[in-house]
C-alpha cells in the first residue's frame, strides 16, 4: 500500500507540476497535445501539473518526450 505524501513531498510535487505547466505553455502546447505525445489521458497530465500525482521516473521521461525537453529542465529549481 502506498505511503501518504508528506507536506514537504507535496510541496515538491507542486513545484514539479508548476514546472511542467510552465514548459508546456512556453512551447505553446495544450494538455491534449502533451497527453497525446505521452500516450496518457489529459486528466493524468492535469493531475501532474496540479501536484496531485507522484509520477515514476519512466513517466517523467515520457512527459519530457511530449514536451520536447530534457529531464534536467523539468527538475530545475
Amino acid at each position: 500500500m502506498p505511503q501518504p505524501v508528506t507536506k514537504s513531498q507535496q510541496k515538491t510535487l507542486k513545484k514539479l507540476g508548476e514546472r511542467v505547466n510552465a514548459i508546456r505553455k512556453e512551447k505553446g502546447l495544450t494538455l491534449e497535445q502533451v497527453a497525446f505525445e505521452v500516450g496518457k489521458d489529459r486528466q493524468s497530465i492535469h493531475r501532474l501539473e496540479k501536484g496531485n500525482f507522484n509520477p515514476s521516473y519512466l513517466y517523467l521521461l515520457d512527459v519530457c518526450k511530449g514536451l520536447g525537453c530534457e529531464l534536467s529542465e523539468l527538475l530545475k529549481e
